[in-house]
């Protein structure tokens, strides 16, 4: 993980660490299907990646310990890239939301801004989340990241992340796409209210 200094300077989170990079003791491996085979040792979990013809990726390097799956790492960047080409195409007309989270929000607070960051995604529009850090929080970067994961998490069924979380200042910053354009989205909000007026009407 980049130093407390270089988070200060703006710096981005990088790519995910795999392979011989991912340097532990032991892990919480997942198999190529997604099986769970559970903690395992580091050297355990590259043989087995190695036997597969397959990358060793660190999905989750917050969790105790760190999360890692067997899978093709190139093609995983390809269709990621794919994802993030085909939403920024369809960001004509797109607005862009802003959410702020605090870095100690509690779970009804949270689950309230999750609600709104579907929402905004839902309608076709952008969203700009910031995890605003107070006082001493600046001084764990980190907690941001691992709030910001967590949302991404909950929020792919109509969204992806097109910029990674970094520092501005006294704030951390993440850029959500939404997966549907907002002409897609008003068509898609135009055919459900359709269908429920046709519903309507035939119970009446």
């Amino acid at each position: 993980m980049a130093s407390l200094n270089n988070w200060q300077r703006g710096a981005v989170i990088s790519d995910p660490r795999i392979n011989e990079r991912i340097r532990v003791s032991e892990v919480r491996l997942v198999g190529p299907t997604g099986e769970q085979v559970g903690v395992v040792p580091i050297e355990r979990a590259l043989k087995m990646a190695q036997d597969a013809d397959l990358d060793l990726v660190e999905v989750s390097p917050g969790s105790n310990p760190p999360v890692c799956k067997v899978m093709d790492y190139g093609k995983f960047k390809y269709e990621a890239a794919q994802k993030v080409r085909e939403a920024r195409k369809n960001q004509v007309n797109t607005i862009l939301k802003t959410v702020r989270f605090g870095l100690k929000i509690d779970d009804h607070d949270y689950n309230t801004k999750v609600g709104q960051v579907r929402k905004f995604l839902k309608a076709g529009d952008k969203v700009k989340v910031m995890v605003v850090f107070r006082g001493r929080e600046q001084s764990r970067p980190e907690m941001g990241v691992k709030l910001l994961q967590r949302l991404s998490e909950e929020v792919t069924e109509f969204g992806t992340v097109e910029s990674t979380p970094s520092i501005d200042g006294r704030n951390m910053v993440m850029v959500i796409g939404p997966l549907k354009n907002k002409a897609e989205a008003r068509a898609e909000a135009k055919r459900v209210q359709t269908k429920d007026s046709s519903q309507t009407s035939e119970e009446n």
